[in-house]
């Protein structure tokens, strides 16, 4: 498949054309940002590990029925997916009060939700990624009513497998972001999962110690991202055929390959 021309650049990725104009390709960067890009760093072979982690989840979300864009990994840093129309909405979903919402309602940080809590955020980075009410989506017609119902059952479905999925590898899913477009089929648009499921995209602890390993180590200076990214990777069993290579080598390797580009 031959690579394009850059069609859009974010924070975290690039998205090129192909020669489908069914499909692009996403090339995860290291580019790390926090507190709507006020905060920057480029940190080596996090575009590797995100990459990695984000193929495995979509891949197993398919074989449970949640359609989403993922056609095939390509390489260390690339994916070939499918072209969607993004809604302009971030769908978050907390499991477990922490950041944002601690600070908002006076919530005890930690405190274990009754039930799922899905939050609504336009995607703007000029204003901030604003939270917002269901009412608002409709009134602007950034999704219908019908396309907000299937989300919110999607939504629930991916919580409920991605707790499991983290619970049997000691970690709880505590909150995680999630993005759906419009795919165009039978003339129709059907609406499937998009973005990316990554460290960068979810709070994920330890469950013994609530050690973080996710982007909140950036966020809050706790530490070196790469080794908390690979842990959550390996305990996934990703990196099992790496298992004798470090992550020094890892990014490495990933910066090797950019150089040949």
């Amino acid at each position: 498949m031959k690579k394009g021309k850059k069609l859009y650049e974010g924070k975290a990725k690039i998205i090129y054309a192909t020669d489908d104009k069914n499909l692009v390709i996403q090339y995860f960067k290291d580019d790390a940002t926090a507190f709507n890009n006020q905060k920057k760093s480029t940190i080596e072979g996090k575009g590797v590990l995100n990459n990695r982690i984000s193929e495995h989840i979509l891949s197993n979300l398919s074989q449970i029925g949640i359609k989403n864009h993922l056609v095939k990994r390509l390489n260390m840093r690339e994916q070939v997916i499918k072209l969607v129309e993004i809604i302009p909405i971030e769908f978050i979903v907390r499991n477990v009060a922490t950041g944002s919402i601690t600070k908002r309602l006076g919530i005890e940080d930690g405190t274990v939700l009754k039930e799922p809590l899905i939050e609504y955020c336009l995607k703007d980075d000029k204003l901030g990624d604003p939270l917002i009410a269901e009412e608002h989506i409709l009134a602007f017609d950034w999704a219908s009513k019908k396309e907000i119902e299937k989300v919110k059952k999607m939504i629930l479905r991916i919580n409920d497998f991605m707790i499991g999925m983290f619970r049997g590898v000691g970690i709880k899913l505590i909150d995680f972001k999630l993005e759906f477009g419009r795919l165009k089929f039978n003339d129709k648009d059907e609406v499937i999962l998009a973005d990316e499921i990554s460290p960068d995209t979810c709070r994920l602890w330890d469950s013994i110690t609530d050690k973080k390993l996710d982007k909140d180590r950036f966020r809050k200076n706790l530490g070196d991202l790469i080794p908390a990214y690979t842990e959550v990777a390996k305990r996934l069993g990703i990196l099992h055929e790496q298992s004798n290579v470090s992550v020094v080598n890892v990014t490495k390797l990933s910066s090797v390959k950019r150089k040949r580009k």
